[in-house]
């Protein structure tokens, strides 16, 4: 299976003559874009669960209904809450290491 890269400027790039400076600088990018894309899937799962509880009727308007805005409220809220619980624990586990 071929390189992503392959056929690219950067599948050309020889990593072992980038100074130490920019090897920490690429690392730091690809550990920036790995955390990006665990935010955007992670958006993507809560836009997900939260539509299929929430929005139960045909959308006609471009508007949610009266019990349907609650519910994705209610439903963002709760993802929040859940991640903002399993954070802090992972703090701690990692404190108490």
């Amino acid at each position: 299976m071929d390189s992503p890269l392959a056929g690219t400027a950067a599948a050309n790039v020889d990593l072992s003559k980038l100074t130490d400076r920019d090897k920490q600088e690429l690392q730091q990018f690809v550990v920036n874009e790995s955390q990006k894309a665990r935010i955007q899937q992670s958006i993507h799962s809560l836009t997900d669960v939260c539509f299929r509880k929430c929005i139960t009727s045909k959308i006609t308007s471009g508007k949610l209904d009266r019990y349907e805005e609650p519910c994705m409220q209610n439903c963002v809220d709760r993802f929040l809450d859940a991640n903002y619980v399993v954070l802090k624990e992972l703090e701690k586990m990692r404190s108490s290491s």
